[in-house]
């Protein structure tokens, strides 16, 4: 099959052209196109006919086809009829179990039917037509010239691992599935899996990754596309500045996922029992886990606003309520007790001390509560006298004022008050004869008593006397009248 002359044409196929049989058409030239220019003659990939079109042809050989042929010397037909020569096993056409029993393409057959059918032709073409193609050209052109013509070299980066294969597929998806690599919904890859790869192409596959990523206790799922935790976590923009985080930021972030934990760095003010409030920095996310950072602790009866297990945020206030109970001893003075000596030559309401005494001395025993720096509460639970107190003796005079006619203030105290002498009923007038304050105290009346109903009759008659000597009875201007 040898002979400058050969040279490709572009006709369809015929319903009785066999697998193998080349159609006739007008010869093309040999030339090697560049992949863009090929590609946008050939867009469909292989032809979805029942036999090897041109276009099948070229398809197996890639945009290298024309020079291949023109190396080996031969067109397209010549080329097709070699296979058909040489090839005497097809590989069996698998087609999906769900179409028709009898697998063939008639007018009856729904469109999902047809579209199944199409992509198990166009499988198998691409798994046997390329083979069988390159069997030939190693033939006529020779081992090592024809695989080196086929064949690409083509670098894979896998999470930015690299690596270089060497292979005759035509497509980034047959590269990964010749090299045993899968992409997932989650991965990015760098071209799509449908585009054309040449020789000296570059595939870039970086694989999605589940973070289960946890922020001062709010939980969320990302995919990231990151190899460390470092990167994972830049992708989602977690807060890092001074944060505490679960991992390093260089620890890798397995296909099957990673939990990693973040707590944020914040700024709290503490106000502890009495104590002056202080601000405190911390990545704790609880008051509980706050207050076991700083050693702090509660006792039975303190107690934390909002409880142990409140969430902080920036600028949050952790109020701890200290209550505390303590039992103390305490000196104190015992009053001493007053003794008083009547004397009848000593007029009534005055007093003379004769004896001092002295304070005596005890030991008392308090139940202290204490809340937050402040006593709020003391109960005396028991005492004992250490020093007994003297008593104070005190003289008291009982002698009472000389009256003149006192049968008169009887009646004026009659129609004052009633004869009642000790009367206070709110009104601002005091005792039986009605005495207002001012006239009590400017008459001398307290050196009896603060107020005109504390003292005897004998006193309040004998303070009336004062006033009538200086105003007669006009300060009892009807009751007077009458006596």
């Amino acid at each position: 099959m040898t002979g400058s002359g050969k040279q490709s044409g572009h006709s369809g196929f015929s319903g009785d052209t066999d697998w193998f049989t080349p159609v006739g058409g007008a010869p093309t030239a040999t030339a090697t196109l560049d992949e863009p220019v090929w590609r946008s003659q050939f867009p469909d990939y292989y032809a979805d006919e029942l036999s090897f079109s041109h276009e099948d042809v070229l398809e197996a050989l890639g945009p290298q086809a024309e020079e291949l042929m023109a190396q080996a010397n031969v067109d397209v037909d010549e080329l097709i009829r070699l296979v058909n020569a040489e090839t005497t096993v097809m590989p069996a056409l698998i087609l999906p179990d769900d179409l028709s029993v009898d697998r063939s393409m008639g007018e009856e057959d729904t469109e999902e039917q047809r579209a199944g059918v199409i992509t198990a032709l166009r499988s198998w073409k691409r798994t046997f037509l390329k083979s069988a193609v390159a069997a030939v050209l190693v033939t006529l052109i020779g081992g090592g010239a024809a695989a080196i013509a086929m064949n690409k070299s083509v670098e894979v980066e896998v999470d930015g691992q690299t690596h270089d294969v060497h292979t005759y597929a035509g497509t980034v998806g047959e590269v990964l599935q010749a090299e045993g690599i899968s992409v997932n919904v989650h991965d990015s890859l760098s071209p799509s899996p449908n585009a054309q790869i040449g020789d000296g192409g570059k595939i870039v596959l970086e694989r999605g990754r589940l973070l289960h990523l946890t922020v001062d206790g709010e939980q969320r799922d990302s995919w990231v596309r990151a190899d460390t935790v470092g990167e994972a976590l830049a992708q989602v923009h977690a807060p890092l500045d001074g944060s505490w985080v679960s991992h390093a930021a260089g620890d890798e972030v397995p296909l099957q996922g990673l939990a990693v934990e973040v707590k944020t760095l914040k700024t709290v003010t503490v106000f502890d029992g009495g104590n002056m409030p202080k601000q405190i920095k911390t990545t704790a996310v609880t008051v509980g886990e706050f207050m076991g950072l700083q050693h702090m602790t509660l006792g039975k009866d303190d107690s934390v606003k909002g409880g142990m297990g409140l969430k902080l945020k920036n600028g949050a206030e952790v109020h701890i309520s200290r209550t505390g109970v303590t039992v103390v001893n305490r000196t104190e003075k015992v009053q001493q007790p007053v003794q008083k000596k009547e004397d009848p030559n000593m007029d009534a309401g005055q007093e003379k001390v004769l004896d001092p005494g002295a304070p005596g001395e005890r030991i008392a025993t308090y139940r202290i509560t204490v809340k937050n720096g402040k006593e709020v509460a003391k109960v005396e639970i028991g005492s004992k006298i250490t020093k007994k107190p003297k008593p104070k003796i005190v003289k008291v005079g009982t002698k009472q004022p000389d009256i003149g006619d006192g049968a008169v203030w009887d009646r004026i105290a009659q129609c004052e008050s009633g004869g009642n002498w000790h009367i206070n009923t709110g009104n601002g007038f005091y005792g039986g004869l009605q005495f207002d304050q001012s006239t009590w105290e400017s008459n001398g009346g307290t050196a009896y008593a603060p107020r005109a109903d504390l003292a005897s009759r004998e006193q309040q008659i004998a303070i009336a006397e004062k006033v009538a000597a200086g105003r007669g009875f006009s300060p009892w201007p009807v009751c007077g009248a009458r006596a």
